[in-house]
Parts: C-alpha cells; sequence; structure tokens
C-alpha cells in the first residue's frame, strides 16, 4: 500500500520534472543550434529554416539540397561545405522538421516543392539552380524540376525513392509504415517528458548507456531501431551530433515523421503519374548493395539520366562515399556555368 501511494505521489512530480527539462532544453537548443541560418516567411502560420553557405555573388548556380524522408539540413553538412568552397548553397528543413514549423500541408512532393520555390524566392535566392535530394528527397527534387523547369540546370539523385517498392504498387509495405507512424505516435508524449532528450543525449553525445536502457522496455524492434542509428549516426560528422540530438528530442520531431511517413503512398501514387522530366541532365547514384534501375525505369525519370554506381554504399551514398556525391554536383555545377566563370573550378 506504502509503495503505491508513494508511486501516485513521485509520478505527477517526476512527470512535471519531465516536462520542465525539455522545455528549457527545447530553448537552449533553439538558441544554441539556430544563429547560423535564418527562418524564412513562406506562410502567414508557417516558415523555413534556411542555411545557405557561399557566395551567391558568383555566376555559378546556387546547388540546393533536399535531405531523405525524416532527415534535416544537417544530413547534408559536410558535402556543404564542400561544395560552398566554389559556389552558392542552400540547405533547409522541410515543414515539419528540424528548425522549421509544423507542416501545414500534406507531406507530398508537390507541396513540398512548392514550399522550397517560395523559400527560394521569398529569400532572395535567384536560379538557375542544381537540385540534390536523397531518397524520398530525390522524389521532391524531381516533382520541383517538374513544375519550375526553366529555374533548373541539372539534377543529382542520390538514391532515390523508387516508387515501385511502397503502397499502392507494393501493398505489402503498408504495414511498415504503419508501425513507423504507431511508433512515431509513441515517441511524442515520451519526448514531451523529456525522455527521449535523455535517451538521445546520451546516445549521439554521452555513453549510449541511458538510451540502451531505456530501450529495454522496448522490445527487440527497439533495440533494432537503436541498432540502425548507431549504425547511420556513426557516418554523420561527430560536431553535427549535438544538433541531432536537439532535433529528436522535440515531441515536434516525431509528429512531423509520422505525417511524412503516412504520406509515401500519396507521394508514391504522385509520382508515378507525373511526366518524365525533359532536357534537363540528371545523374542518378545508386548504391553498390543495390540493384541498379533498368533502362526503363530512367526512361519514366527523365531524357537525360545517366546513372552511376557508388560500390562502396549502402542507401546513405552522401555519407558511405561523399566523394562519389561531390564530384557528380562539381559536373553539374560546370556544366551550367558560363565558360570564362568555370575556369577555377
Amino acid at each position: 500500500m506504502h509503495l503505491i501511494v508513494s508511486i501516485l505521489i513521485l509520478a505527477p512530480a517526476l512527470a512535471a520534472a519531465g516536462f520542465l527539462y525539455q522545455s528549457i532544453g527545447a530553448k537552449r537548443d533553439r538558441i544554441r543550434f539556430t544563429g547560423e541560418g535564418r527562418s524564412i516567411q513562406i506562410a502567414p502560420d508557417c516558415s523555413l529554416y534556411l542555411l545557405e553557405k557561399g557566395s551567391a555573388a558568383s555566376a555559378r548556380p546556387t546547388v540546393v539540397f533536399e535531405a531523405g524522408i525524416a532527415a534535416t539540413h544537417l544530413n547534408w553538412s559536410h558535402i556543404q561545405r564542400t561544395i560552398a568552397a566554389y559556389t552558392h548553397t542552400a540547405s533547409y528543413d522541410r515543414a515539419g522538421l528540424g528548425w522549421s514549423s509544423p507542416a501545414i500541408t500534406p507531406r507530398t512532393p508537390a507541396h513540398i516543392a512548392t514550399e522550397l520555390h517560395t523559400l527560394l524566392h521569398a529569400a532572395g535566392i535567384r536560379p538557375p539552380f542544381i537540385l540534390v535530394g536523397h531518397s524520398f528527397g530525390g522524389l521532391v527534387m524531381r516533382r520541383y524540376a517538374q513544375l519550375f523547369p526553366e529555374e533548373v540546370a541539372g539534377i543529382v539523385l542520390v538514391d532515390p525513392m523508387r516508387c515501385e517498392e511502397w503502397p499502392p504498387l507494393d501493398p505489402a509495405k503498408q504495414a511498415v509504415l504503419d508501425r513507423g507512424v504507431r511508433l512515431a505516435g509513441y515517441a511524442v508524449p515520451i519526448a514531451r517528458l523529456g525522455l527521449a532528450r535523455l535517451a538521445v543525449t546520451s546516445l549521439l553525445c554521452g555513453s549510449g548507456r541511458s538510451s540502451r536502457f531505456l530501450t529495454r522496455f522496448s522490445g527487440h524492434s527497439g533495440k533494432h531501431v537503436l541498432a540502425r542509428i548507431e549504425d547511420e549516426v556513426a557516418k554523420m560528422p561527430p560536431e553535427t551530433r549535438p544538433a541531432i540530438a536537439a532535433h529528436w528530442s522535440r515531441p515536434g520531431f516525431y509528429v512531423g515523421m509520422a505525417s511524412h511517413i503516412a504520406a509515401v503512398p500519396e507521394a508514391a501514387r504522385e509520382m508515378l503519374e507525373t511526366e518524365p522530366i525533359q532536357s534537363i541532365p540528371i545523374t542518378l547514384l545508386t548504391p553498390g548493395k543495390s540493384s541498379p534501375l533498368s533502362s526503363e525505369q530512367l526512361q519514366q525519370i527523365g531524357d537525360q539520366v545517366k546513372q552511376v554506381a557508388a560500390p562502396a554504399s549502402a542507401h546513405w551514398i552522401h555519407l558511405d562515399e561523399p566523394g562519389i556525391v561531390i564530384h557528380a554536383i562539381r559536373e553539374k555545377v560546370l556544366a551550367a556555368t558560363p565558360h570564362p566563370a568555370s575556369t577555377a573550378l
């Protein structure tokens, strides 16, 4: 009886302490990690976080980066810094992720591409653009080129999402999406109580003991997810890990993740109904651990697609073999640059 009474007394106090811990941490994170970029209003109730690097005064095109389905501008840190040495670059956080506002539209390629278009023009970033997209971000960049072809000088697709592998063409994968949405939903109250902050800070910036302890209560699925996260985060530049931990500590991150995952069938359907990109050169990077796209699949993407293998890579080519991605971007920048300005590249 005394144990039950103690729990009833302590539980609200612990919840309040966790909520306060999360609230203070979130405010500190925003101050600490957003100073390098700027927030751009694209609608009355929506602003997107934008990070620019490199000189906009160059005659060369701006390279615009689009991350994978639940990733942020941090995914491009190393490559953006490298490319910015010779041309202007822009990465950002999609609505619902990172330091951007919650999403106000469904997370489908056309909506996101339109928001990106608004962001670039509101920020005063003028075309032509070289578009670089990873995974789901590859769909967004394809859609941008279809909607605004006059602004695009070239595209680099980094293992773009293959729509035929997801619903509606592959209904068996719906269970995977449903599980992802459900797990993200479970994480929202955990993040509000500060437990996600405790776990991810331990995982990314500490010994990992706290995260492994908390994962014991989530069963086999939680351990599998933790193993995958540890594997992928290990490839990220160490200096980005505190900011990644800050993103993953926010309840809004899990809400945004759920909205992106839930939109996958509609995104796949949208892309299957679109026409191939015309007259824009595209380099498509395929992992050595995956089957290459067929000529028919390449033709569905565009009429000028060159496929390049990344032999030592899995899905995250830009982390496994960043040099291949950098080389592909440089080729596109050089091809789109007036000849007199290209000699120093």
